[in-house]
């Protein structure tokens, strides 16, 4: 057994049985002597093995110098990762890890069964792993006590937080004991990251590696640049030329996944899909299979594959640019893990040549640039595969002998060898042609097939709503002919020329027929050449001509100077005012006069004043109230009227209002009461009802009665009705 320094014995153990020889620069610097107990904040590489780092650096603090564990009713450290994918990865890492030291590893995460991880935890578990949302669950719910917690790890800590986990990271850890031990590991560490490790670690210590700025070594990035439309095949190319065990393809969104999902399923490649949408168990197949050899191409979207481990992974694809450097190196670190060699492709149209380098820049990351590979090259490297194949170079068995030399008795080595080629290209996809990038799309010139036609001319023109878009279906309909085998058409004001193929006008004058009408009002006309204004050269090429054009020379323009004169303020002359005299008629300054003398106001005579007489005023005499307005006692007493309210001493009483006794009311006959009987117990309009004072004669009021209760089967009123007195309409008087 190798002697690890700083490990746990039983963990040095399992580590040696796994074929560990040496540690990670990570993991050996999470063992650091000054670090033991400490809160960690840890960034490194992907693929550094983090895993076991935060592994190894947790044994002291769960161990302390026991080599087992004992029985635990509540978790000893709890272990959150971004993604169901990387949690139940996580725990298989740590499940062999400490298997030697009897640890009970427990898992929750989102699509599993919360009972069953409800009872993993009532069962006692040392080291429990989940996803952020499923954990806070379980501790609202008072399934999982984090009482005796004595460490915490956050695996892809900048992942989560950009994923929306940081309400509930702050809610787990704030549950969590003050005492217990934080550690972050990520590739990254962004503001974000260093903003939550300042708040919930205690005096953290920062662990970085030599090569964490540096470019993986054993991650080769390539960036090809392609036409936008020939991005999937050249991702089609790319897999063809390297013909990986495992490859990822990243896309942005989950429309993409599935669009390009059935696309190489079309073409012969064993494709699972890996993105949100999906279940968990169909999650768990997609990976199995992946690992299995079921399937070779796994495409997933950014979050879906956070942190995937794929053992034979040899290649990632960027079908999508990653929008920033963190995200370009966890997709690219999926690949060249623990030592193995791997290949990034970025597939680069070339409207976003620039933003990739400058993605590249910030990602301290130096891509060999160039284009995906061709037919060519991809048979070439089909061949040296075949050629470099080992089951040709392995020896033939006795078993084989006998068929070995049946087989060269029937056929030559010639047809051997190519059945061997063709058996091996039946089950590979073909490579696809790609258009060079560099080359812009050109507008299509006009045709040039139709120098030899014949034209014709039809009796319709600009005058009758001539189109191209009905004409020509109606050529080639009456004619039994195609849109390819029609020129140029030259509507005019009165007649349209169009020139057909020579190879196919027998067969469009017997469509026609010899009276040479294509429709009721059009008929046909053969010319002897192309029409004059088409000699000329006066037509606009094309099916859109609007008629002859004249050509013009445009003159060039010639400024004029313009000479502005300079402005001259004028003085202004004021003449003297003179008043105009006007010389009037003589009648009508007769007239004037005539009219001044009437508006003349005539003299007025002073009116004599009037003696004013003086009457004597008359004494004071109080007035004596009559007998019926004497004093009532401020009391209340009872009158024949009923109950008179009380009032001040000496105040004039209210009229008292009648007194109506209910008991003397019945309902009237007639309709009315086969309406309440139906209605019983509901609230309606008022009905009307007839007060009976006197037999034999007829009632003075009516009675309108309202009640919330309904009204019984005898016509009376129930407790809580209220009884209104109107007085009725008088009979008009006849004349």
């Amino acid at each position: 057994m190798i002697d690890f320094n700083g490990v746990v014995p039983t963990l040095g153990a399992a580590l040696s049985a796994r074929g560990y020889d040496t540690l990670t620069p990570v993991q050996e610097a999470v063992l650091a002597p000054e670090l033991v107990d400490r809160d960690l904040l840890v960034s490194a590489q992907t693929g550094s093995g983090k895993t076991v780092a935060f592994g190894i650096a947790l044994g002291p603090t769960l161990l302390g110098d026991a080599e087992r564990f004992s029985y635990a009713a509540t978790p000893l450290a709890l272990v959150i990762a971004p993604t169901r994918e990387l949690a139940l990865q996580v725990k298989r890492e740590l499940e062999w890890l400490y298997a030697g030291a009897g640890a009970s590893v427990a898992s929750c995460v989102g699509g599993m069964d919360m009972r069953a991880e409800r009872r993993a935890l009532e069962r006692g578990a040392h080291i429990v792993v989940g996803t952020p949302g499923r954990l806070r669950d379980h501790v609202t719910r008072n399934s999982l006590n984090m009482s005796d917690l004595r460490a915490a790890v956050l695996d892809e800590a900048d992942e989560m937080l950009d994923m929306g986990f940081r309400d509930d990271l702050e809610f787990i850890l704030s549950a969590a004991p003050e005492t217990r031990r934080t550690l972050m590991f990520s590739a990254t560490v962004p503001h974000s990251i260093a903003s939550l490790a300042k708040r919930y670690q205690r005096d953290a210590a920062r662990v970085t590696t030599k090569g964490e700025r540096e470019q993986h070594v054993d991650i080769e990035y390539r960036a090809m640049d392609v036409a936008p439309s020939d991005r999937e095949n050249a991702i089609i190319n790319v897999l063809r030329y390297f013909n990986p065990t495992n490859a990822l393809v990243f896309c942005a969104t989950r429309a993409a996944v599935n669009r390009m999902m059935s696309r190489f399923t079309n073409r012969g490649f064993a494709v699972v899909a890996l993105s949100g949408e999906l279940s968990q168990n169909e999650r768990t197949h997609a990976l199995q299979a992946l690992r299995d050899g079921r399937a070779q191409v796994c495409i997933a979207t950014d979050v879906a594959a956070r942190g995937l481990d794929l053992p034979n992974l040899e290649l990632v694809i960027h079908a999508d640019i990653p929008k920033n450097p963190e995200s370009l190196l966890h997709r690219s670190g999926r690949t060249g893990r623990a030592g193995r060699k791997g290949v990034c492709a970025l597939i680069v149209p070339h409207s976003e040549r620039r933003r990739t380098e400058r993605l590249l820049g910030r990602a301290n990351i130096t891509a060999e640039w160039g284009r995906p590979p061709s037919v060519e090259e991809i048979q070439q490297r089909d061949r040296l595969r075949l050629l470099e194949n080992p089951q040709l170079l392995e020896p033939v068995t006795e078993n084989e002998m006998a068929f070995v030399a049946e087989i060269l008795e029937r056929h030559n080595p010639e047809q051997i060898a190519a059945a061997f080629l063709r058996s091996h290209a039946a089950g590979q996809s073909a490579p696809e042609e790609l258009i060079d990038p560099n080359v812009r799309e050109t507008k299509k010139k006009r045709r040039e097939d139709f120098t030899d036609g014949i034209w014709f001319s039809i009796s319709v023109g600009r005058n009758d709503n001539a189109e191209p878009r009905w004409l020509l279906p109606m050529l080639c309909r009456v004619g039994q002919i195609s849109g390819q085998d029609i020129g140029s058409i030259k509507i005019q004001s009165d007649e349209t020329s169009f020139e057909i193929a020579s190879s196919v006008v027998d067969k469009f004058l017997e469509g026609v027929g010899p009276e040479m009408m294509l429709e009721k009002n059009v008929s046909l006309t053969r010319l002897d050449g192309p029409p004059a204004a088409a000699q000329r050269g006066d037509f606009k090429g094309g099916s859109d001509n609007r008629g002859p054009t004249k050509s013009y020379e445009k003159k060039p323009y010639e400024k004029k100077a313009y000479a502005k004169k300079p402005y001259e303020k004028k003085p202004a002359e004021k003449k003297p005012y003179e008043k105009k005299t006007y010389e009037q008629k003589p009648e009508v300054a007769a007239k004037l006069d005539t009219v001044k003398r009437n508006e003349a106001p005539a003299p007025q005579m002073a009116r004599p004043e009037r003696p004013q007489e003086s009457k004597p005023s008359k004494p004071y005499v109080k007035r004596e109230r009559p007998a019926e307005h004497k004093e009532l006692p401020a009391q209340t007493t009872q009158s024949e009227f009923g109950f008179v309210s009380p009032g001040k001493s000496g105040e004039r009483p209210r009229k008292p209002k009648r007194k109506v006794d209910k008991s003397t009311v019945t309902s009237a006959p007639g309709r009315g009461a086969e309406k309440r009987k139906k209605y019983k117990g509901k609230t309606g309009p008022a009905k009307k009802l007839e007060l009976a004072d006197k037999p034999g004669k007829k009632p003075a009021y009516q009675y309108d009665q309202q009640t919330t209760t309904g009204r019984r089967k005898d016509g009376k009123t129930e407790e809580g009705g209220f009884a209104v007195l109107k007085r009725k309409k008088p009979r008009a008087k006849k004349r």
